[in-house]
């Protein structure tokens, strides 16, 4: 089974996070997420084993969440998806998963409980 991780090497808890796992001895496949672009599939993937909805993956705090209005109740969880397709920036990092389960490395130590 393999580890991915969505990191981003200019973020200090993606980075803290690929430490942690690999002071565990976890062999991870990076994926800089900024370069390659996750598709609809994979996000839906990983926001259904996070069991959380398309807005919580989000970013809220990056200028293009405020440029682009992504506070509005309108938009449906497919705009938000699409979103972070098209401004991959907006999507919350770092995301380590498998198949079966995925954690957001925020804290870097939330990873722990993914490793048991």
């Amino acid at each position: 089974m393999t580890i991915k991780v969505f990191h981003n090497p200019r973020c200090s808890k993606s980075r803290q996070t690929l430490a942690i796992l690999h002071d565990n001895g976890i062999d991870v496949d990076i994926i800089e997420y900024l370069k390659e672009t996750p598709n609809k599939e994979t996000l839906m993937q990983i926001i259904n084993l996070l069991d959380i909805k398309p807005r919580d993956l989000i970013r809220k705090g990056e200028a293009v969440y405020k440029e682009k209005g992504l506070n509005r109740e309108d938009l449906t969880d497919d705009d938000l998806i699409q979103f972070m397709i098209d401004n991959p920036i907006l999507i919350e990092r770092p995301i380590v998963y498998d198949n079966n389960r995925a954690i957001i490395g925020r804290p870097p130590e939330n990873v722990l409980v993914f490793l048991k």
